[in-house]
């Protein structure tokens, strides 16, 4: 939680003025705190000075110009005597908090069945521990601003929910040997970055499996490959290496993206020697 120079609290994000939809939802929640905060007869200052937030944050949160982090919420709520209706407002923010297009990539995540996913420069988003994700996001250059960095990190942590739904979906991933190797955010991150691999990799519905650096012949040498698949049969797949890595539905294009995956697969080590290297990297690193 970032903090003014006041010592009162930062309530969240700035709105994306091109989110039409996510400006909409948070406009019109500001206008119901307003009107809660109005009928309990208390001042914007009063109010901050309550919720530990200040007069100009509030100000911007009840105009729609600020998107408020879920504690704002349940302060509110009981600093208003709400009865859990204010708290409650924190579903209809779940989908507009994060960027727009990570929304529409966590919503094609959460409905589906099965994922294969192919990484050749960075650990997958959703494998990353918070620190070796506030790390890569660090390196950014020009730099973010520190309320989107703050907002892309939550996005990117708030994906990770994929490995507690259930029914649990089908997931595979190919990394490239250097991805667990490149010290990102330091010795000690990495390491954490590690284990959380060989945590993940004894999920049932994981599949985790390392691509040597020394093989000769790779059919991921253009880069990234995800390829999700639904319960209707329906897929889309994305890859750096083709299309000019925009998302496709064209089966003829799928089908493409498939044979590079399933031969990336079946040229990288299998799931069991992968666990026993990343464990051999763990006692080196």
């Amino acid at each position: 939680m970032s903090v003014d120079s006041d010592g009162t609290e930062e309530p969240g994000w700035d709105v994306d003025p091109e989110d039409e939809q996510g400006a909409a939802v948070v406009a019109a929640l500001g206008r119901q705190l307003k009107t809660w905060r109005e009928a309990a007869g208390m001042r914007v200052a009063d109010f901050g000075a309550r919720i530990r937030y200040g007069e100009d944050q509030v100000r911007k949160v009840e105009s729609g110009k600020r998107i408020p982090r879920p504690e704002y919420l349940d302060r509110a709520d009981e600093v208003l005597d709400a009865g859990g209706k204010i708290a409650a407002m924190k579903a209809d923010l779940e989908q507009v908090r994060y960027p727009k297009k990570v929304r529409a990539l966590a919503k094609m995540e959460a409905k589906a069945v099965e994922i294969g996913m192919y990484s050749s420069h960075n650990i997958h988003g959703l494998l990353q521990t918070e620190e070796y994700a506030a790390a890569l996001f660090g390196m950014r250059r020009p730099a973010y601003p520190p309320d989107e960095m703050d907002r892309n990190l939550a996005a990117r942590m708030a994906r990770r929910s994929i490995f507690g739904r259930s029914p649990a979906p089908a997931l595979s991933f190919v990394q490239e040997e250097v991805t667990l190797r490149r010290p990102i955010g330091g010795t000690m991150v990495l390491r954490r970055q590690l284990e959380r691999l060989l945590e993940v990799s004894q999920l049932p519905n994981v599949e985790f499996q390392v691509m040597p650096t020394s093989l000769e012949d790779h059919a991921g040498m253009g880069g990234l490959i995800e390829v999700l698949k639904f319960v209707d049969g329906t897929a889309v797949g994305r890859s750096d290496g083709a299309f000019h890595g925009r998302p496709v539905s064209d089966p003829k294009q799928l089908r493409i993206l498939e044979l590079r995956y399933g031969t990336i697969r079946a040229q990288a080590l299998t799931p069991p020697k992968s666990r026993a290297f990343i464990e051999q990297l763990l006692g080196e690193t």
